[in-house]
């Protein structure tokens, strides 16, 4: 059979082609690779933080200062905002060889409810995506206030799906798990979270930390609305802890400016300090800086 010039034309366009098109695999594999290698390698372990409705990219910021004056660490401090559009803007800067950076994750969309809560897990989920290949971390922390709390509960039940990344402790602090509502009318965002409580990662350790001004709220949210949480994360993780801060600076707002809660910070959520290695059924009551505080550990406005 006769090959004409056309059909000779043809092959040599068909065997370039696939030259370029082995080379570009190549490359994505090579690439992958790489990416793979540098995250199992890498000692970055961040804390993400998700503040509560109303609140910006800034809410942390004295939080942060502090900790950083009592543990003479300089912790990083990056702000990621996710816009309503899809665009995501970053300030300020990871320093070269901290490994326990903070990233800050707020929304133009930062208002209350439970649909907003659904869009803001989405919009986190997109935050996450870029963090992670930015920074290549195997593995984070995370902090969530108030509705941020709630946040992060929706994405780790609908979209955090890691076989790379390990989320290894979270802390939500006064995050209204059932809203205002009393824990005998349970609402949909609180049935719905003990539904999909078993899409929640079962290696963590979560602390979820309630204010009270009066043993009944912090001024805001009742107690009975974060202690709800037990019904989502007990028996569904590795450890599962309540505490509650009672006394100075438990009003919702300032909850995260509190000392006793900045001291929980430190020995539960950051890596080198000291840490909890309660097991079983427990209760112990601390004293310090005018500030009780209830722990219980069983394993069975600024919203």
């Amino acid at each position: 059979m006769k090959i004409t010039k056309n059909h000779r034309n043809l092959l040599i366009t068909l065997i370039i082609v696939i030259a370029i098109l082995t080379g570009l695999s190549f490359a994505w594999s090579c690439q992958n690779v790489h990416q793979l290698r540098n995250r199992q390698q890498s000692r970055m372990s961040p804390i993400i933080m998700i503040p509560g409705s109303s609140a910006t990219v800034n809410r942390f910021d004295s939080m942060v200062a502090k900790i950083n004056n009592m543990d003479h660490k300089r912790h990083s401090l990056l702000k990621v905002k996710v816009y309503n559009d899809g665009k995501i803007t970053y300030t300020g800067r990871v320093r070269r060889g901290d490994n326990e950076p903070f990233f800050v994750v707020g929304f133009q969309n930062n208002h209350d409810g439970y649909s907003n809560i659904k869009k803001q897990a989405k919009m986190f989920n997109k935050a996450f995506n870029q963090l992670k290949n930015r920074y290549d971390f195997n593995n984070f922390k995370g902090i969530g206030h108030s509705n941020g709390g709630l946040i992060y509960t929706y994405f780790l039940e609908h979209y955090f799906d890691e076989d790379q990344i390990t989320i290894k402790r979270l802390m939500t602090i006064g995050s209204p798990y059932n809203f205002s509502e009393p824990t005998s009318r349970r609402t949909e965002m609180l049935q719905d979270f003990i539904k999909y409580r078993k899409n929640l990662p079962d290696n963590i350790d979560m602390y979820s930390v309630a204010g009270s001004e009066n043993y009944v709220e912090d001024g805001i949210v009742p107690l009975s609305s974060v202690l709800a949480g037990k019904y989502v994360y007990q028996g569904a993780v590795k450890h599962y802890t309540q505490i509650t801060v009672t006394g100075k600076l438990a009003q919702h707002s300032s909850l995260p400016q509190n000392t006793e809660v900045l001291d929980l910070i430190q020995r539960y959520i950051l890596r080198n300090d000291r840490r909890s290695n309660n097991n079983g059924s427990q209760r112990r009551s601390i004293q310090n800086n005018n500030n009780d505080t209830d722990q219980d550990q069983d394993q069975d406005n600024d919203n």
